[in-house]
């Protein structure tokens, strides 16, 4: 690949799990408007829901998540009575119409949560929704301090999907991040998950990490695959130390410039699919069994919050701090310190502080980038849905195409596409879809 294609199409630009992005939400959408929301959801319709622990034993210097470090239980206990409260007043709101499809917990450190703690949670949910008997249920998994208690109370949970985040097996990576976790600690939570029934276990692997060289991650992607994974999802770390002030703690001389970067991406991805796994849109890869590929194969791949899925629910529900929730008329977030979530869901109000109310212009833009993001392609006859803004659209993309010096999109009559030279930049590609970029003071992290 051309060192002057990688630096023109590196720039940075959004990952694309919403449309229009978090940084374009305002503080126009509130908790009275999502209550409305809540109360025009259709009997019949799906639900997904997220529910965010935003606490962990350690901060790792790479993460770019909402969570703080604690090491005392107590902060936890008091942010679950808040967690509870938000459900019920989202259960409230919705009064029972619904079904309950999906659930997944994240973080931070899920896996923190007292057996008890977990057995309550869960609980609460059965009481207050509608849950599918086949709802597909994962949880975050932090290998460290899990006992055998944990394991049981996740299986009690449901848990159906692990997703465990090795990031780098390099010690030298792991000590400059702050995640010090052996092969052996992760061998054990993935057969102690599947020793109890778990389906599909999801691998979290980094490239871009400071000192990460193409021989660590070679090295690493090799430990990865003796695991069996079902599913593994490759992220270039998003070093944004002007958002994420631990990241400060990361010299910047020892990050891979963008064409280490790139290579270590490649070599990866080419790797993981040497080791049987399927690329999936342009950072997840799955076994051609799983439902994740299935979904690819048939056209229903979707893009959301936790990145590419499978999950065909009408809308995400966000629970807890910062979560941020998906619904037919747009997209809410809630409040992200802890204290202030605390205090409003406890005084018998939502969490609501923004969120985005969609147009049709955006429904048109949004399905746009999702579509090229997840099959790499936008065909005239989705469009027509649109209406004359999707011919439009359309009309515009082929535009792109004729006026593409480097052979990363090409366009017929019916069908624009990213070639496979252009896979690599699809999110440089989605972006010149994306009519708020220009617009917005947010900075992203790079493209590649």
């Amino acid at each position: 690949m051309q060192f002057d294609l990688i630096e023109r199409y590196s720039a940075p630009v959004p990952r694309y799990t919403s449309y229009p992005t978090a940084p374009h939400f305002h503080a126009g959408i509130s908790a009275q408007t999502y209550a409305r929301w809540l109360g025009e959801v259709a009997d019949d319709a799906t639900i997904s829901l997220y529910l965010h622990i935003p606490y962990c034993d350690r901060l790792c210097w790479f993460c770019g998540c909402h969570t703080k470090h604690t090491l005392r239980y107590e902060p936890i206990a008091h942010y679950l009575e808040a967690l509870h409260a938000e459900i019920d007043w989202v259960a409230d709101q919705l009064g029972g119409r619904g079904v309950v499809t999906a659930i997944h917990l994240g973080g931070g450190s899920p896996t923190m949560l007292t057996a008890d703690d977990m057995a309550i949670l869960k609980a609460r949910l059965a009481a207050r929704f509608t849950i599918a008997p086949h709802a597909e249920i994962s949880i975050e998994i932090d290998p460290n301090d899990l006992g055998e208690d944990r394991f049981d109370a996740m299986a009690a949970f449901g848990l159906t999907r692990a997703s465990v985040g090795v990031q780098d097996f390099d010690e030298r990576v792991q000590r400059a991040i702050n995640r010090l976790q052996s092969f052996e600690q992760t061998r054990h939570v993935i057969d102690s998950v599947r020793a109890r029934g778990v389906h599909s276990v999801n691998v979290d692997v980094l490239y871009g990490l400071p000192y990460q060289t193409l021989d660590s991650i070679e090295a690493t992607i090799a430990q990865v695959l003796s695991l069996a994974p079902d599913r593994t999802a490759l992220f270039g770390y998003a070093h944004v130390p002007w958002m994420k002030k631990h990241q400060q703690m990361i010299p910047d001389e020892a990050l891979p410039d963008i064409h280490a970067r790139f290579a270590q991406s490649q070599l990866a991805a080419g790797l993981l699919n040497a080791g049987g796994l399927q690329s999936i849109g342009f950072d997840h890869f799955a076994r051609p069994t799983d439902s994740l590929a299935l979904a690819a194969a048939a056209g229903r791949l979707r893009r959301n919050f936790q990145g590419y899925t499978d999950d065909r629910a009408d809308m995400l529900i966000g629970l807890g701090a910062s979560a941020i929730g998906q619904l037919p008329q747009g997209y809410v977030q809630n409040i992200t310190p802890t204290g202030d979530y605390q205090k409003s869901v406890l005084a018998g109000g939502g969490a609501t502080t923004r969120g985005f109310a969609l147009t049709p212009a955006d429904r048109l833009h949004g399905f746009a980038i999702e579509a090229l993001l997840c099959r790499f392609a936008l065909r005239r006859d989705e469009l027509r849905q649109f209406g004359a803004a999707g011919e439009t659209l359309f009309d515009a993309a082929g535009i792109i195409a004729a006026t593409d010096p480097d052979g990363l999109t090409r366009a017929g009559a019916d069908c624009f596409s990213v070639t496979e030279r252009g896979r690599p930049f699809v999110r440089a590609i989605a972006a010149r879809f994306d009519t708020y970029l220009a617009t917005g003071a947010a900075r992203h992290s790079l493209a590649v």
